[in-house]
């Protein structure tokens, strides 16, 4: 790592704050709140509610409004607001994209003249990928001549010892491929105090002196030389911008499940990204990699306290990308999107199941803010970022409790009857009672609304011909287009009972824990499928019956929540396998113009990944690889910082562990099999212990 050079970063009060903390603006010409498009996004949802409100409460208030009719109708009113403000958002993203290519290459600036990071934050990824990944970003910049106003920081929070050896192996690898006077820097934390988050304010307080951005990128990110020199240049040329957000498309997926998402990610993300670009402007937020973010700023800004209590709920601020653009704004900064800057990619998970392991953690995240809700000082549109956050996981739970409600009223009509002997003098008897004509014309008007930004986005696509071509032309498209509509409406009932199994786990006061991601295409045992989906399959299959037995019609009405759950384990199974995503893209469906024409840093990030691994930078024991490595120890022990001094008589269990093992053990390979993850992780920290390990391989 090259001289520190410390920058302070206070953690922010949360119950306190006046205006005076407010930076003033340095260029506020630069500085349009787009209230024309805010006031029809609003209006538009306020006229929606009012209107599907009117409409339901058509549909069962025939007769009279019943108890759960009224909570019918409450529930469907705050679902229909969830898709109502999504639909009058991509009406504002349609019309600002149409006859424009939905993103395309910025031009390089003449010139840049400020210093800007690439920070990596890894954590027991594969490091052939991640580091094949940074050498194709460092090297387009290079080739586009901004070379010298960009350093390559991967900074390490890394738990298995064999995995961040592994880092090593493959960075000093990098370093040799790009020579000596390559900025490429790496760093490994003994402990990953308050996990990515931490990870970033170590790097800022102890080098973010030097700098003044930083594009954060995420371990499965990618930007072009162009996107990143356009967002360095975009800082420059705004000196009241804290944080700019690209739109990253999703690339490089083959399974069924990943190539949905990549499809829907590509066609309809740009509209949906252009809309809330537009009517969010300088309010905006931050989605925690690819982006470029001022170093002063995020300082100053967005240091981030824990909260009060335990977690779930308290303690360490989960999802910490819109708190701290959340801080940022609060500071004075702006904080907004160019979702149009080409080359800006990432991954996606590659199944059901890998989804919603990874969902439960952001699931608990977006809930944790309703602890920050009431934040001093903040701006109306970031607690607005926040109740989205939080409603798009609370969205299913209610979703589910809406179906429930559907089929108690249809039990009650079915099976109860009617009270003619009330104490309230009545000429009619109070039952359930419903406009079916009406209830068709409203399930009609929502589905148009929930599929409509699909369509908008679908429009651009195919007007632009560069994009069409790519997808394999119009046919294709729409083809396409069908086919992901359909699976994700089986998909979703799916997605609605394990997100709801999380919400109530978490308000149970369940806590995540924060594992790795899978990166890779691949399947999951079917007996691990088999147990994760049974609940669903069993549920929709009572689902069913029940349904038949109140009336065939309102199975009708549920067929598709409960195909998706009685399909709910093939559907998963088939959500991971990598021939059927394959076999799609064999036909030239799902394709998107990223896999007709890969993208160059793509391919580079392929081959250089290729490479390392076929030095075997990912395979092998840690301690072996030292051991049979003489450069690699040497280079391992600079890499070490300094031992801190241990207090007389502190006796730290793994290290005296450790060292009992090697010094019984007779051959390395002996240690290695008696040393927990653990204690080898000690050795790896300890360099008298690490010359006891190697002392052993070379017995």
């Amino acid at each position: 790592m090259p001289p520190e050079t410390p920058l302070a970063m206070p953690a922010q009060p949360l119950s306190r704050w006046s205006k005076k903390h407010v930076r003033p603006l340095e260029a506020p010409k630069l500085w349009k709140t787009p209230w024309l498009s805010r006031i029809f996004v609003f209006s538009g949802l306020a006229v929606a509610i009012a209107l599907g409100g009117r409409e339901m409460y058509g549909v069962v208030e025939v007769g009279g409004v019943t108890v759960l009719e009224w909570a019918l109708l409450g529930l469907f009113l705050i679902n229909f607001s969830w898709i109502a403000l999504a639909f009058a958002s991509s009406i504002v993203g349609f019309f600002a994209l149409l006859g424009r290519p939905a993103i395309e290459t910025p031009a390089p600036p003449e010139r840049l003249s400020s210093r800007n990071a690439l920070v990596m934050p890894i954590y027991n990824e594969q490091p052939s990928r991640v580091f094949g990944g940074i050498q194709a970003i460092y090297d387009e910049i290079q080739a586009l001549g901004f070379g010298e106003h960009f350093d390559c920081f991967l900074v390490s929070d890394t738990t298995d010892p064999d995995v961040w050896i592994a880092e090593e192996r493959a960075f000093v690898a990098l370093r040799e491929a790009l020579g000596p006077d390559a900025r490429v820097y790496y760093r490994h934390r003994a402990k990953n105090h308050r996990r990515k988050a931490g990870n970033i304010e170590d790097f800022v307080t102890r080098w973010g002196g030097a700098y003044d951005h930083m594009v954060i990128f995420d371990a499965d990110s990618l930007m072009t030389g162009h996107a990143v020199v356009a967002l360095a240049a975009a800082m420059e040329a705004d000196p009241d911008a804290g944080i700019i957000q690209t739109l990253p498309l999703i690339i490089n997926r083959n399974t069924l499940f990943a190539r949905v998402q990549q499809f829907a990610s590509r066609v309809y993300g740009p509209v949906i990204a252009a809309g809330i670009a537009v009517w969010y402007g300088r309010d905006g937020n931050y989605w925690g990699h690819n982006a470029i973010i001022r170093m002063q700023a995020f300082a100053e800004g967005a240091g981030l306290p824990d909260l009060k209590g335990r977690p779930p709920f308290g303690g360490l601020i989960m999802s910490h990308d819109f708190v701290e653009a959340a801080l940022v704004r609060r500071k004075g900064w702006a904080v907004y999107m160019l979702p149009r800057i080409e080359g800006s990619y990432e991954e996606s998970p590659p199944s059901l199941i890998d989804l919603s392991q990874r969902d439960r953690r952001w699931c608990q995240g977006n809930l944790q803010h309703t602890a920050l809700l009431g934040t001093k000082g903040l701006y109306p549109l970031s607690r607005q970022h926040f109740l989205n956050g939080i409603f798009s996981y609370l969205a299913s739970p209610l979703w589910m409790f809406m179906l429930l409600c559907g089929i108690a009223l249809a039990l009650q009509a079915r099976f109860i009857r009617p009270e003619y002997f009330t104490d309230e003098f009545s000429l009619f008897p109070a039952w359930p009672r419903f406009d079916a004509e009406r209830a068709l014309a409203l399930f009609g008007i929502t589905m148009a609304i929930l599929i409509a930004p699909k369509i908008f986005g679908l429009i651009v696509h195919i007007l632009n011909g560069r994009s069409r071509r790519g997808s394999g032309g119009a046919f294709r498209i729409l083809v396409s287009a069908f086919l992901e509509i359909i699976l994700s409406s089986l998909f979703a009932p799916i997605m609605m009972l394990v997100q709801s199994g999380s919400v109530f786990q978490i308000l149970a006061g369940k806590a995540t824990g924060w594992n790795p991601q899978r990166r890779d295409d691949g399947s999951i045992p079917f007996s691990d499928i088999r147990r994760r989906h049974q609940w669903h399959t069993a549920l929709g299959a009572v689902t069913l019956v029940s349904a038949l037995m109140i009336a065939p019609s309102l199975a009708g009405w549920m067929s598709p929540t409960i195909a998706g759950l009685l399909l709910a384990i093939p559907l998963s199974w088939l959500s991971g396998h990598l021939a059927s995503g394959l076999f799609l893209k064999r036909l030239g469906l799902m394709m998107i113009p990223e896999e007709t024409e890969p993208p160059a840093i793509a391919v580079s990030a392929r081959e250089n990944g290729r490479r390392l691994a076929a030095l075997g930078v990912d395979e092998g024991d840690g301690l072996e690889a030292i051991a049979r490595d003489p450069d690699l120890y040497r280079a391992h022990e600079k890499m070490l910082p300094a031992a801190p001094p241990r207090p007389r008589g502190q006796i730290e269990p793994d290290r005296v562990m450790a060292a009992a093992k090697l010094s019984e053990a007779e051959t390395l390979g002996e240690a290695i099999g008696w040393l927990s993850a653990k204690e080898k992780t000690v050795v790896f920290q300890d360099r008298a212990l690490l010359a006891m390990a190697v002392k052993l391989g070379k017995a």
